[in-house]
């Protein structure tokens, strides 16, 4: 059966301080506004929701994690941002990824990483359907 896109939801206590962040900061572009929620597209068929609602989950609950090549250009638009970061990109070699950490306004744990793992599956993101593009 067909998937035409995944959304990955996560609550948070102040609807604009999220919106901001992740729009402005993390640079993922508003494909939904509704009363009490935002839906960021982060690639063609692939969203984070963000809904006004307690509880938050506590920290180290959950972590999202952004997948590219450029950890370090990243890290260099969080820190112009004023994002919060764990400090300099790093090489784990107990999961062989270049990676680091950042946080949003609720707390909530974002990572940046590159699998240095060759078995890492590169293939090419499956193509969206027609109205996601």
């Amino acid at each position: 059966m067909r998937t035409d896109a995944f959304i990955t939801w996560i609550h948070c206590r102040d609807l604009g301080s999220s919106e901001r962040f992740y729009r402005d900061v993390v640079g993922w572009p508003l494909a939904l506004e509704q009363v009490d929620t935002r839906v960021f597209r982060v690639r063609p068929g692939a969203y984070l929701g963000v809904l006004a609602r307690e509880p938050v989950a506590p920290r180290g609950a959950l972590i999202l994690c952004i997948v590219a090549d450029d950890v370090d250009g990243w890290h260099a638009r969080l820190l112009a941002a004023g994002a919060p970061v764990d400090g300099p990109p790093r090489e784990n070699p107990r999961y062989g990824i270049y990676h680091f950490f950042f946080s949003d306004p609720d707390g909530h744990r974002l990572e940046v990483q590159r699998f240095l793992d060759p078995r890492w599956d590169r293939a090419p993101a499956v193509d969206a359907p027609a109205g996601d593009r």
